[in-house]
């Protein structure tokens, strides 16, 4: 698996803004939750939302709505009636909060794409037809259109790169000033509209239309228009639903044993004890819960196709990770020199670094590294490099070495040296085999380092090729084992390899040498369990997996194909980062549980504060219900309303912020819940109320 190259300052807190916009351009979205100017930019749409054919989308509200008109006709009639009229300004304000939480949570991610649409520059494009190039402007560009891109090029669509290879500024979209390589070939290939190429040539096959490029998508799904409501919202508030039914059937029926008592209540008193009873500080903010659910993976550089993506995070049990680039570092490194018989470290270490001169992979850079570091051997003299004939590695020979001053020196794969020994009438210390078999059954990587000079061909011993596994992977995995996530690495070596890393970095479980359809018949194996599945993919054969997966995230390093199968894109292509979209899933969902249990709770709470004012007097044996001591049966049901529109502003920083996640078994969260939240909503209203009913028995004609 490829990654990026550029790196991530880490996050401060959940509020941290989206990475992928710069604060030269004034597009940073302020973390605050209580931002004036967001709040001002906010408060039009929640006064829009008030549309009866908005608010049906969500039943509680759309209740508190038609209560919210009810309580103003009836105020209408007798104008001087101060406690309808303060009852009705406090429902309205109730439903205006519940909007405002949303369109809050909304705005956040319209402020988002407004910067992104300043990358949206319109550009000529250079576009081949035949052998010729035309400049055209990008909006005629078509799927399978070839463009060319130089330095200092503007690429003006989304596409794969065909011919090249080329430094990108991708600042715009990531907010990363550190340039990424996007080649022909293989998975960096993927290159996105409105990036700029600052270094050399590429040629760039158009993959998309105008106006469906990778920003536009980014757009709309930052702003929610692509957003749908997830299973588990729509079972909320199907039970959201059924507990306002519950509750206006009470309602309605109080007023017959109201009448026949000789204490008949009034429509506002009655609306007023509705909108007090049913959950309506769940039903105000479950849409900014969800919403808010998706913005903090955007803060992240993670765009979710959709709401379902990151609730289905949320529940994953089974979490596939590349081994490269995500448990390892992603290149081998060379740990150890292992001379053979009575050849010595130095003189192991002194042909190998010579041979690696001029190696420019990463293991040959290793190599001169670990020499330099472990022995003290420095540059070369330039005399010495200047008459030196370097052979470099193909796959053929599977070899590379150099030729200087009468000494051969080849370094590979251990057949090939072993060959290369053998031809030249030298011989292969008995303890050489088992040497690169020792490196191999621990993981590791052998490459034999042989030498030809005047005592004839030899092999002096091997280097240890390692995947040096990532520091603190151990610990990330060991926290995914108490979130009940069981981790299997994917990895195309050898099961031996593949046994000895997977053992290190403390994965539970490994697939070596997997193909695209071993992937899929893991993917469907712990599906057919009930288990949701959850990978990270940047290739093209990656594509059918990500496809398959629950929680499928592509790198925006990789191919179109695999961006295009996945119902996640990781703008930084950090594939380690599927950890935190787990944990920011479990976030969504507990968030979205600590809320309705603090709801619940509050009900009950308020049912002692209303039910007991609304009879005292006609059953005087009720007012031992009024704990509170609440000083009239119309200040008890004036604060009540009151604190249940104000528990909605406190608990809007909450509902986008989310309740934090730590790892523990279900009934020690299902505890942790009870204690906090529920505990706090039966705790809060009888102070809350009490406070406001101290306030509201100092007003006259009220209290």
């Amino acid at each position: 698996m490829s990654t990026n190259t550029v790196t991530r300052a880490p996050h401060r807190d959940d509020q941290d803004v989206p990475a992928g916009h710069k604060p030269e351009a004034g597009g940073r979205v302020g973390g605050g939750l209580f931002d004036p100017v967001q709040l001002l930019r906010s408060f039009p749409d929640a006064l829009r939302k008030l549309d009866p054919r908005v608010m049906v989308k969500s039943p509680v509200m759309f209740v508190v709505l038609v209560g919210s008109v009810l309580t103003t006709a009836f105020a209408l009639l007798d104008p001087t009636d101060w406690f309808g009229w303060a009852i009705t300004a406090w429902l309205w304000l109730t439903t205006v909060f519940a909007n405002l939480a949303e369109a809050v949570a909304e705005g956040r991610g319209k402020a988002q794409a407004d910067t992104l649409r300043r990358v949206r520059t319109e550009t000529v494009a250079r576009r081949l037809n035949g052998s010729a190039e035309e400049r055209v402007p990008g909006t005629d560009l078509r799927i399978g259109d070839l463009v060319v891109c130089e330095a200092g090029d503007v690429i003006p669509g989304d596409g794969d790169v065909v011919e090249g290879v080329a430094s990108v500024d991708e600042s715009a979209i990531t907010g990363e000033s550190a340039p990424v390589i996007r080649e022909s070939g293989g998975d960096r290939s993927a290159v996105t509209g409105g990036t700029k190429v600052l270094s050399d040539r590429i040629v760039v096959k158009i993959t998309t239309q105008p106006g469906e490029t990778f920003v536009d998508r980014m757009i709309n799904l930052v702003e929610g228009a692509a957003r749908q409501k997830t299973p588990n919202e729509i079972a909320l508030n199907i039970l959201l639903a059924s507990l306002t039914i519950v509750f206006l059937l009470a309602v309605v029926t109080l007023q017959p044993f109201a009448v026949y008592a000789g204490e008949k209540q009034s429509v506002t008193v009655l609306t007023a004890l509705l909108v007090c009873l049913i959950p309506t500080t769940i039903g105000a903010l479950l849409s900014a819960i969800g919403i808010a659910g998706m913005d903090r993976l955007v803060q992240r550089n993670v765009l979710a196709m959709s709401g379902r993506a990151v609730e289905a995070a949320g529940d994953v049990s089974t979490l596939l990770l590349d081994k490269t680039g995500t448990i390892t570092l992603g290149n081998r490194r060379a740990v150890e020199f292992v001379p053979v018989g009575a050849v010595t470290e130095a003189e192991l270490a002194d042909a190998a670094q010579l041979s690696s001169l001029a190696d420019e992979t990463p293991e040959g850079r290793s190599v001169v590294v670990l020499a330099k570091e472990k022995y003290g051997l420095r540059e070369r003299h330039q005399g010495e490099l200047a008459r030196a004939e370097w052979v470099a590695f193909t796959a053929q020979t599977r070899m590379s070495g150099v030729d200087v001053d009468g000494r051969m020196v080849r370094k590979g794969a251990t057949g090939s040296v072993v060959a290369w020994v053998e031809e030249r009438g030298g011989s292969v210390a008995p303890d050489a085999r088992e040497i690169t078999d020792r490196i191999a059954q621990a993981g590791g990587t052998p490459l034999l380092v042989a030498l030809e000079d005047a005592d004839g061909a030899r092999v002096l011993g091997a280097v240890h090729l390692k995947d040096v596994v990532k520091e603190g992977m151990r610990g990330r995995f060991d926290e995914l084992r108490r979130m009940g996530i069981r981790t299997v690495m994917i990895t195309g070596d050898n099961p031996l390899t593949a046994k000895a890393i997977a053992e290190e970095a403390g994965v539970d479980d490994f697939l070596a040498e997997a193909t695209p359809e071993d992937k899929m018949a893991l993917i469907k194996r712990e599906q057919a369990g009930g288990k949701l599945v959850a990978m990270t993919g940047d290739g093209t054969n990656d594509a059918p997996a990500l496809a398959q997966a629950d929680v499928g995230v592509a790198m925006n390093t990789g191919t179109s194909a695999a961006k295009e199968a996945g119902n996640m894109v990781d703008l930084d292509s950090d594939p380690t980062k599927l950890i935190e979209i787990v944990g920011i899933g479990k976030q969504l969902l507990i968030t979205r549980g600590a809320l309705t249990t603090f709801s619940i709770a509050n009900d009950v709470a308020k049912y002692f504060a209303i039910i007991p004012a609304m009879f005292a007097v006609v059953y005087p044996s009720l007012d031992k219900l009024n704990i509170m001591d609440l000083s009239s049966p119309r200040s008890a049901i004036l604060s009540a309303v009151v604190f249940n529109a104000l528990v909605i502003v406190a608990l809007v920083p909450l509902a986008l912020r989310g309740v934090r996640y730590r790892p523990m078994s279900a009934d020690r969260m299902l505890r942790r819940n009870l204690g906090i939240y529920g505990l706090g909503g039966l705790v809060a209203p009888f102070a809350g109320i009490k406070i406001i009913d101290l306030i509201i028995s100092l007003i006259p004609g009220i209290g």
